[in-house]
């Protein structure tokens, strides 16, 4: 797969799917499969069994994969493609949308 341009800690914009439109932050991300987790996106349930840690067992809410291809990342609250460039001999992540780079 190629470079990954989104990063763990960057805030995104879910473009596609049924949280189209909603922002959060990832999580983490599987760059074997090209899925990331975004918080509070793609929230799933789980039912969860009685153990030690939990006693009363009971169900959950988590936060589930979507395709890295369905987020965008966000530059100053508008989302942008990323590109690259090496700017004073390192290699930076910019914003397609002004030229300016991401942090």
């Amino acid at each position: 797969m190629a470079t990954c341009k989104i990063k763990v800690g960057d805030n995104v914009r879910v473009i596609a799917g049924k949280d189209k439109g909603r922002e959060g932050k990832v999580i983490s991300i599987d760059h074997k499969n090209g899925r990331v987790v975004v918080e509070g996106i793609n929230m799933l349930t789980k039912h969860n069994k009685s153990n030690p840690q939990n006693p009363n067992g009971g169900i959950i809410h988590v936060e589930g994969k979507i395709d890295i291809s369905n987020v965008m990342v966000l530059k100053d609250g508008k989302p942008t493609r990323v590109g690259f460039e090496v700017r004073d001999g390192k290699k930076v992540r910019i914003a397609k949308r002004d030229g300016s780079v991401i942090s």
